[in-house]
């Protein structure tokens, strides 16, 4: 049976393929490249895709799960902290924005109404692009990403008036008031959940859910959390992307807010790349071609417009020109909120056929142009603060409160919190050393934060998990889980996300050393012969062998990769081979300290065989062995004197040694 929807979401996916390909070797950025996707697969364009309101439909569903990670991201602390930018900022830049644009098309011979409803479109930006781009260049808690992120947040709120007041521009009656107050009543209601849900009842169901280790469970009941909020705003009148951004401030309260964020984020991208493809099918190319001067000239009048004026609610919080240059830059296209407040115009009158299709091209094209403008935005900062500006200007009209985010840098990873994670911890934290631990076991995560340890739950196998603990700028990766599977794959995202870091992995079986040395590991421990390690070094030290030769011998083993365990036999060079079997008498090695009576002394004048009853067989001094030392052969430092005699003599020997 032929569905068609699955096949339009094979030719997008095709055809946004191919583009994707050749917007890389072009250097041009992947959210124009879906742009185009969508017009050529559109109805305006070759007409490949026939479920235009489907694809719409998955649209949304990509906005939903952008706004859920933002919220992840975002936590009601950072929320709290970037307060001024969402009332103040935003409050400004869509009141201003609003009143100039609404003015401008009232000269052009727009009716009030209409004029009105235009100021509402123009004063939107598109929340989809420009976080999506702030993220991925790491941005998002810079001056400028924050301030954009406050104002955009404010933007997403204000949309729901927005719609509420659109019939009453057309003409239509209906108790406004009594609408506002009802949502506002529903508003509050829904805080109140938020906080409730995001301190005790969210945290201990992911607890319990988490406890499971099913990552079927997990993902479902992130889902089930991020669309159960949507759908409780959307049902009290607010959005489905303002419901979902609160759905993940709910999650980013909790301890699994890393797990969930890393678990959404494959959704996220291939939804969010529907949403692209959708507004790139709205546009019609016909209409842009035959009226291109005046669409290029809205266009640009628009970017600039709007590129003052949150420049302007910037300056006017506080910061300096170079962060409201750049929070202009990014606010300055059109929103996909607005296509969404649009069709709400449509159905009432206030955007008929060409208007409509102007309002569209010039949206589009502002969008297609902010990958570039937000790229271009540190050049041309540069560039106009080389002008002679005010230095009350340049550096902020008042004092702005820096919000420190705390990096860990140069630090050790470590991975899996059992007894070789516990031992690897305990030896950072007693050298002072910055660590951080990654731990799938929620319980362990809980009582170990409880205890100060810096530990976080996560699956280390998700690039997120690994760059929340900022790998990027770490030392030493110490990997210390018992999955094979899985430490191979976090061998590889490690090696990927940073070539330079050490990683140690420890491994079970002998097998797995040679795939995880060309993975990238630095140093692969394999569990069995670091047993066998152990125990032949206990042997050894129960035969009072010198503590140096057997920790030579240890790190001659280690350093050819074990191949003298594997092969059972290699030829030892080293004092260890006097493996004489005599009852009743020990061969043993002592060391010469510094200030002992031996120094400087020959054995004659010792007469070690007459006072002490024991014979000297060798002396080791620095690399050499003096095997059968003369009667004038003296005593220095640190020299290893290997003995034969009764146990009792020896250890009169030693005390006298050490006197």
């Amino acid at each position: 049976m032929e569905i068609p929807l699955l096949n339009d979401i094979v030719i997008i996916f095709v055809l946004s393929i191919a583009i994707l390909f050749i917007c890389h070797k072009l250097r041009v950025p992947a959210i124009v490249g879906f742009l185009l996707a969508g017009i050529l697969a559109g109805p305006y364009g070759l007409g490949l895709v026939k479920a235009v309101h489907e694809v719409e439909l998955l649209a949304e569903v990509g906005i939903v799960l952008l706004l859920f990670t933002i919220g992840i991201e975002l936590s009601l602390e950072k929320l709290l902290q970037i307060k001024k930018s969402v009332l103040m900022g935003g409050s400004i830049q869509v009141l201003l924005t609003f009143l100039i644009t609404s003015v401008i098309a009232r000269q052009l011979g727009q009716p009030i109404g209409n004029s009105i409803f235009i100021g509402f479109l123009i004063s939107l930006s598109s929340t989809a692009i420009v976080l999506k781009l702030i993220q991925e260049r790491a941005e998002v808690d810079s001056p400028h990403g924050r301030t954009v992120l406050g104002i955009l947040i404010f933007q997403d709120i204000i949309i729901v008036p927005m719609i509420l007041i659109t019939p009453l521009l057309a003409g239509a009656t209906g108790d406004a008031g009594g609408s506002v107050i009802v949502l506002i009543a529903k508003g509050i209601g829904i805080i109140g959940l938020v906080i409730v849900s995001a301190k005790w009842i969210v945290p201990q169901v992911l607890y319990q859910i988490s406890r499971t280790r099913s990552q079927e469970l997990f993902i479902l009941s992130i889902v089930v959390i991020c669309l159960a909020v949507a759908w409780i705003t959307s049902s009290a009148g607010l959005s489905l992307a303002l419901g979902a951004f609160l759905a993940g401030l709910i999650i980013s309260e909790s301890e699994y807010s890393h797990q969930a964020l890393g678990s959404i984020l494959p959704f996220r991208d291939v939804f969010t790349s529907f949403f692209f493809v959708s507004i790139g099918m709205l546009l019609d190319v016909g209409f842009l071609f035959r009226h291109p001067g005046t669409i290029i000239l809205i266009a640009l009048g628009i970017l600039v417009i709007k590129s003052i004026i949150a420049g302007i609610a910037t300056v006017l919080l506080g910061f300096p020109f170079r962060t409201s240059i750049l929070v202009g830059l990014a606010l300055s296209q059109v929103g996909e909120f607005s296509f969404i407040l649009s069709k709400t115009g449509v159905e009432h009158g206030l955007l008929s056929g060409n208007i409509y299709q102007m309002f569209l091209s010039f949206s589009v094209l502002t969008m297609a142009a902010t990958p570039f403008i937000i790229t271009l935005a540190p050049r041309v900062v540069d560039i106009i603060l080389r002008l002679p500006l005010p230095k009350r200007l340049i550096s902020g009209f008042y004092p702005v409160p820096d919000i420190k985010v705390d990096v860990i840098k140069d630090h050790l990873i470590i991975i899996g919190f059992g007894i070789n994670g516990r031992n690897v911890a305990r030896a950072a934290r007693l050298s002072g050393i910055p660590y951080a631990i990654i731990e799938m076991n929620p319980e362990t995560v809980r009582s170990e934060q409880a205890r100060g340890e810096p530990i976080f739950y996560g699956d280390s196998t998700q690039e997120v998990i690994l760059q929340h603990a900022n790998i990027k700028d770490a030392r030493i990766v110490v990997t210390a889980i018992n999955d094979p599977a899985a430490t191979r794959r976090i061998t590889e995202i490690i090696r990927r996300l940073n070539k330079k870091v050490h990683l140690i992995v420890r491994t079970r079986y002998l097998q797995e050393m040679r795939p995880l040395y060309e993975l990238g590991a630095n140093e692969v421990i394999p569990e069995e012969f670091e047993t066998s390690v152990e125990i032949f070094t206990r042997v050894l030290c129960k035969y009072l062998i010198p503590r140096e030769e057997i920790e030579r011998l240890v790190a001659e083993i280690r350093s050819d990769g074990y191949e003298m365990l594997r092969s059972f036999y290699k030829k030892s060079l080293s004092v260890s081979e006097l493996k004489l079997q005599i009852p009743d008498i020990e061969i043993s090695s002592l060391k010469v300290a510094e200030k002992s009576p031996l120094v400087g002394k020959s054995i004659a004048e010792i007469n070690l065989r007459k006072k002490f009853g024991v014979t000297v067989l060798a002396i080791r001094r620095n690399s050499q062995i003096l095997s059968n030392p003369h009667a004038n052969t003296q005593f220095f430092s640190n020299d290893t004197l290997v003995v034969l005699g009764l146990p009792e003599k020896i250890a009169n020997l030693m005390g006298f040694i050490k006197s």
